[in-house]
């Protein structure tokens, strides 16, 4: 067995013991205790970094929250939360009016050049910033939310409650990694994996409701589907 392999495999066992918020041990104290260097500790460490069941806090590191797991459905990110008995919450970054591109135009059943509500929140669980969404609506069919919609709630039930009812989506999921912009707003890095999720939804009459850019911190958050053989 190899020294990264083995030592990646007493972090495990290590972690077996703990829950979270346990503090974790530092990369020094690892390295002396299964005499192997530091380089070697810090590759497995930042390996569950990554993974999400390690985390920075301050001067230390501990255990992780558990991941938030996200169904690949027709459901708003406040009700996958609630779902694993966390706490949904969200921080207005942007919203404004934009002139819709030809590419987003098509995407929203309007002209290009008609008015495209953007929408930019930063996604918590728990208080804990786990993703930030980028929403486009058209202005023609939701423009009246600039007096009703209090962005700090689901966008979901806001457009449910106009009558409108969620038909189908197509959904696009990739690895990427972000913009120092994205980093900051989400306190990460530049380094750090994240989900892309593109997301384009419509009616139960197929009328464009909206298009979604979300990104997510790979360490926070992952996603599932069910799945059925219908041959």
């Amino acid at each position: 067995m190899s020294k990264p392999h083995a030592i990646r495999t007493e972090l495990d066992g290590l972690l077996d013991g703990l829950v979270e918020g346990d503090p974790f041990p530092p990369e020094r104290e690892l390295a002396t205790r299964f005499g192997v260097a530091r380089e070697t500790v810090r590759q497995a460490l930042h390996e569950l970094l990554v993974e999400g069941r390690i985390e920075r806090r301050g001067r230390g590191t501990v255990v992780s929250t558990p991941k938030l797991v996200q169904p690949l459905s027709l459901k708003s990110y406040t009700e996958g939360a609630l779902r694993m008995g966390r706490k949904p919450g969200r921080l207005l970054v942007t919203w404004e009016d934009v002139a819709a591109s030809a590419d987003l135009a098509e995407a929203l059943g309007i002209a290009e050049g008609d008015a495209a509500m953007h929408l930019e929140r930063v996604l918590l669980a728990d208080g804990q910033k786990i993703g930030l969404e980028s929403t486009y609506l058209p202005v023609a069919r939701f423009g009246g939310f600039r007096e009703t919609f209090d962005p700090t709630t689901s966008l979901y039930a806001a457009v449910r409650a106009t009558g409108v009812h969620f038909g189908s989506a197509v959904e696009r999921i990739e690895t990427v990694l972000a913009a120092p912009r994205e980093a900051a707003l989400l306190e990460s890095t530049t380094a750090m994996p994240m989900l892309r999720l593109h997301r384009r939804s419509l009616d139960i009459e197929g009328g464009p409701i909206e298009v979604v850019r979300a990104l997510y911190r790979g360490d926070r958050v992952a996603f599932e589907a069910s799945l059925t053989d219908r041959d």
